[in-house]
């Protein structure tokens, strides 16, 4: 079978010759001589990880799908962004929106090291923000989705894999207003305020969704945020009541034109995974195990297998720590149980991938072992 080809049976729920296995991130499509001082993959440490997943992955390669000429938003005259560095290299953005009852101000930081962007100062900081921010007018909908976006990452990979598109959902949008602790307050406390901020997001993101789909239908999706309501953070069944109702429409709408819906969702499975399956997704990831997780892979499958292709369910940071004889072990104990029994389908894949620029070798080691246990067969 092809790359793609095994990737899309393993959606389909179709017989494959081999589990697929994927870098998540490490897509392969990386570019190494981008001279941007943030870019680590500049780094030489990087290139031979890069190049492994190009040339033997089964590359899953995930893409934001933006609009054309959408309509301008209204907030779009109260805001203003400032972007600056210290003498250290981090780059700081602040983007402040003045409106008639009160300034919002946001703040990121960004290492030239690291690649990831830190938000240190939330847009809301309490209830009354979030009243004041839902008197400001909605965006409306409109413009053209860019496909152009996604065929030109298909036209690339040619049967070397598959292009995902990559969305957040409305409790995404909603949570990351505010810092954690104050979401969770807000979340618990002011139910139906926040609600309203997911309605208000909900509907501009199905009109989207239900657009793109059409447009890109038979694609493989990923639904970035119910993870935000997971346990600790909030009880089963806030998990029920802020996911559901909200990311069933999404999934309704990407799979009515053919396409994969793949919740993502880290951290406690256990209490919510019911929740998730009533979205009617296809696809669940990253299934993290003990102790980051609270079920194991084989758990997952004989629960929900039936209904979703698995994707897991090795940690990031086993990746760079353990030994790679230990991490031989949790390779073959989950190709084991994520194939075992009556299922869907399953791509082995990590929990995510090292963000520093300097890619230790022994990170490299274990991503080298992942293929080589797939490959072996």
């Amino acid at each position: 079978m092809t790359r793609r080809e095994r990737l899309m049976a393993s959606l389909r729920g179709e017989p494959v010759d081999r589990p697929p296995v994927s870098f998540y991130e490490i897509d392969g499509s990386q570019d190494t001589q981008d001279t941007d001082p943030f870019n680590i993959y500049s780094d030489p440490s990087w290139h031979p990880l890069i190049e492994l997943a190009r040339a033997e992955t089964d590359r899953i390669v995930r893409r934001h799908v933006a609009f054309i000429d959408p309509p301008q938003s209204p907030l779009n005259n109260l805001r203003k962004t400032e972007i600056t560095e210290d003498n250290q290299g981090s780059q700081f953005s602040t983007t402040t929106y003045q409106t008639p009852r009160r300034t919002f101000v946001s703040r990121t930081r960004r290492d030239r090291d690291v690649n990831t962007v830190w938000t240190i100062e939330h847009l809301l900081k309490d209830r009354d923000d979030l009243r004041a921010w839902l008197e400001l007018p909605e965006d409306a909908l409109g413009g053209t989705p860019n496909v152009a976006t996604i065929r030109e990452v298909e036209k690339n990979l040619g049967d070397a894999g598959i292009a995902m598109i990559d969305t957040g959902d409305p409790l995404c949008r909603a949570a990351s207003m505010f810092d954690m602790g104050q979401f969770t307050v807000v979340a618990l406390t002011e139910p139906a305020l926040f609600h309203r901020l997911l309605e208000r997001f909900a509907r501009v993101m199905l009109w989207q969704t239900e657009i793109i789909a059409r447009a890109l239908p038979g694609r493989l999706w990923r639904i970035v945020g119910p993870e935000h309501a997971s346990p600790p953070y909030l009880s089963p069944s806030l998990f029920k009541e802020y996911v559901v109702p909200y990311d069933q429409p999404l999934v309704d709408s990407i799979q009515k034109y053919g396409g994969f819906a793949r919740i993502h969702s880290h951290g406690r499975l256990k209490d919510v995974l019911e929740h998730i399956a009533a979205t009617g997704c296809l696809a669940l990831d990253p299934i993290e195990p003990p102790p980051q997780g609270d079920v194991e892979l084989a758990y997952v499958r004989e629960k929900v297998g039936r209904q979703m292709t698995l994707f897991g369910n090795l940690e990031a940071s086993d990746i760079e720590n353990l030994p790679t004889p230990q991490f031989e072990k949790k390779i073959v104990k989950a190709i084991r149980e994520g194939t075992t029994g009556p299922g869907r389908g399953f791509v082995l894949m990590p929990s995510a991938c090292p963000y520093g620029r300097l890619l230790p070798p022994l990170a490299l080691a274990n991503y080298e072992k992942m293929v080589e246990i797939v490959h072996a067969g």
